[in-house]
């Protein structure tokens, strides 16, 4: 079977990630079997595995409540039944017991919920239900953890004979105690408990006066301790049947450990079962701390990530109640290799573990912080080179461990795998170095393999550019805060901005255009372009995500009319019924009342009989035919109708019954002469009065003359 390696496990900190898992499982067992889980490369295994844990993780949010699944281990009690003739102790039966009833809720409860967890009732369907485990437990040993008197007939016989002879040594050590005590032979204490016996505790000087079995001495031989004759003799009774009860229980449970040993495989199943369902509501809970969801599983090469989180930076993050940055990757077979540069500590590097990580967890069974569209792929193998990996002991340099990766890499890639490369090529001489990783990303890209890359190097980045399946990408970088901003933009080669983030970190500028002077010209050029390149796309982005939002607003707009236009639209049809209903109603109202009027003055009952029934005639012939509901329903929203307008129109009524009178402020009259300066009460211009007629003026503005109103006039000046 083709396994993940262990080195990209430790690379990609997965080991933290089932340590994280581990401890939120309920049982030891759990927690063990948990650490010790490796990613699958079969896509069915894959598939089940993850719908398993997200059929769990269903289960919070909705009124299923899955019964609880905790137990102590039976590994102990599975040895002993492997062996013939063995006893298993009381303690362990109730844990065998304790299991039986916990994997039996579990299996009965998916069965009966098969349409809401499919893939957990599949998962324990074979495994049969045997009622008469905890069933035989429970009638030999109870609750507290003894054995029952019904356990045997015997067992009830000997404890009947203990009760008797513990009360025959209770009476005749009370006999003795009381007779001593009125003697004056007994210490203050009076008695106290010796090797599990009762005895007297009696004045060292009275010793001889007292009969019975000398047991001990207090610490100063004042005090010494005595069992009375007359309970001796019991004592010893009891210790026999003592001895008979724990041969009895030995025999019972050795009986029960015989009855119980042709279930052995059955008990092991119970315990794998109820520990896989421990582990997978562990992974459940650890989706609910990191909003995991169930990604789309494809068995193509089609990896495409949205709004991906690195698990462990992002729970990190919450905890500190700061920002994780989501990232967003496409790789499939038109675009297979992504080389991914930029400058440093500007996220590359979490980049490429945030892919390998996820895709490790998804293997595994895990449910992932990333968008709900997303899809992944399974590898059989997810090749990694990540950080300095220098050894002392090994006497390899960075660059010697690196080409024996890149060996390695070379050997197993193929179309089904994953390649994770940080700073491709460096740890020799950049040029050099850069040729050899060069030739291992053509090598890489002719056996189809997927993969992401990050480096510095430009030959790798002009590289990415010419083959037709692969791409560059670069982390963005603002350059007015001199510092990188988390985002990932695939189609175009990152600058490093080595001159930019010397400066942020206080290197003088003399100095760095010392260094730039150092360099080719073209270089500088084209890292310079590559920076305006990035700042450009910056713009851009920030253009179209204002022109989105205006859109997505002028949307929400739109549909909040077009909602508000139907609800108009219903409630005026709703209305225009009533209104019609009314109008009908009127109609016939005047007709009757025409018969009516007709019979008040002839008196005659024939015509009103023959024309009440021709009115009810032409109405039914108007009518169709309906069901009780259909007319039951109709009557009800024709209530709702009536009595929402009534309702409205009681408002209206109240509006205008407290719409306070608008008081008109009366001007004072004032008395016009021919000459005034006059002008409106609204109006600006100033005339003057030529003449008066009665109550009417004529104003001259100048260039037109008009008659105006004396009382819409204000006096601006007396002549």
């Amino acid at each position: 079977m083709k396994k993940i390696s262990e080195k990209s496990i430790t690379d990609l900190e997965f080991d933290i990630v089932l340590e994280q898992a581990a401890s939120r499982c309920a049982t030891e067992l759990g927690k063990s079997s948990l650490l010790t889980l490796r990613p699958h490369t079969s896509f069915s295994r894959v598939q089940i595995e993850i719908e398993r844990v997200n059929e769990y993780n269903s289960s919070f949010s909705s009124e299923h409540n899955i019964p609880s699944h905790g137990f102590e281990s039976i590994d102990k009690a599975l040895g002993l039944l492997s062996i013939e003739n063995s006893k298993i102790e009381i303690e362990l039966f109730q844990h065998i017991a304790h299991l039986a009833k916990t994997a039996q809720s579990l299996l009965r409860f998916f069965k009966k919920t098969k349409l809401f967890f499919p893939q957990l009732h599949k998962f324990g369907e074979d495994i049969p239900i045997e009622k008469s485990i905890p069933k035989e437990v429970d009638r030999v040993i109870d609750r507290f953890g003894e054995v029952r008197n019904q356990a045997s007939d015997s067992l009830a016989v000997i404890r009947k004979q203990i009760d008797h002879v513990r009360g025959k040594i209770s009476q005749s050590f009370g006999s003795a105690m009381s007779k001593y005590q009125s003697s004056g032979f007994l210490d203050d204490i009076k008695e106290t408990v010796v090797s599990n016996r009762r005895v007297l505790a009696v004045k060292a000087m009275y010793r001889r006066k007292v009969k019975g079995s000398l047991l001990g001495s207090s610490k100063t031989g004042s005090i010494v301790y005595i069992e009375p004759q007359a309970v001796v003799q019991y004592s010893q009774e009891m210790e026999n049947l003592i001895y008979d009860e724990q041969e009895e229980i030995d025999r019972i449970l050795r009986d029960l450990t015989n009855w119980m040993r042709p279930h052995e495989e059955l008990l092991a199943n119970y315990q794998r079962y109820a520990t896989e369902i421990d582990m997978i509501c562990a992974k459940a809970l650890y989706a609910q701390e990191m909003n995991g969801v169930m990604p789309n599983l494809n068995d193509s090469s089609d990896l495409d990530l949205k709004e991906a989180f690195h698990p462990l930076l992002y729970l990190s993050n919450k905890q500190k109640k700061q920002a994780t940055y989501p990232q967003t990757i496409h790789l499939h077979n038109e675009l297979r290799i992504l080389v991914i540069s930029g400058p440093n500590a500007g996220g590359k590097s979490i980049t490429l573990k945030t892919i390998g990580l996820l895709q490790l967890m998804v293997q595994t069974g895990f449910l992932v912080p990333v968008h709900p569209q997303s899809h992944l792929c399974i590898f059989e193998s997810i090749l990694t080179d990540i950080g300095d990996n220098q050894s002392i002991e090994n006497e390899l340099s960075t660059y010697s461990y690196r080409l024996k990766n890149m060996n390695r890499f070379l050997k197993k890639c193929n179309a089904k795998s994953l390649l994770l490369i940080d700073e491709f090529g460096t740890g020799s001489d950049p040029e050099l170095g850069g040729a050899l990783a060069e030739i291992f990303l053509e090598v890489f890209y002719e056996e189809k393999s997927l993969g992401v890359i990050t480096t510095h190097y430009t030959n790798l980045k002009l590289l990415a550019d010419e083959l037709p399946h692969a791409a560059n990408a670069n982390m963005q970088f603002d350059r007015n805060k001199l510092s990188p901003t988390f985002q990932l933009i695939t189609g175009e080669a990152g600058s490093s901005f080595t001159f930019e983030v010397a400066q942020k970190n206080g290197i003088p500028y003399s100095l760095i255009n010392r260094a730039k002077k150092k360099i080719e010209r073209g270089k500088v050029r084209f890292d310079a372009t590559l920076a305006k390149m990035q700042r450009e796309r910056s713009t851009m982005a920030k253009n179209t995500k204002e022109l989105q939002d205006e859109a997505l607003k002028s949307k929400k707009q739109n549909q909040k009319l077009e909602t508000l236009n139907a609800k108009v639209k219903a409630k005026l049809e709703s209305y225009q019924t009533l209104f019609d209903q009314d109008q009908r109603m009127i109609v016939l109202g005047n007709k009757v009342n025409e018969l009516a009027e007709s019979y008040f003055l002839n008196g005659k009952k024939r015509p009103l009989v023959a024309g009440l029934l021709q009115l009810v005639e032409f109405e039914n012939a108007k009518r169709k035919k309906q069901s009780a509901a259909v007319v039951r329903k109709k009557k009800a929203e024709k209530k709702k109708v009536k009595v929402e307008v009534e309702k409205k129109i009681e408002k209206v009524r109240e509006e205008k019954k407290e719409k306070p009178k608008v008081v008109v402020k009366k001007r004072p009259k004032v008395q016009f002469h021919i000459g005034d300066h006059v002008r409106l009460f609204e109006g600006k211009a100033v005339g003057t009065i030529d003449s008066l007629e009665k109550n009417k003026a004529f104003v001259n503005y100048g260039t037109f003359t008009t008659q105006v109103h004396t009382d819409e006039l204000e006096l601006v000046k007396r002549s």
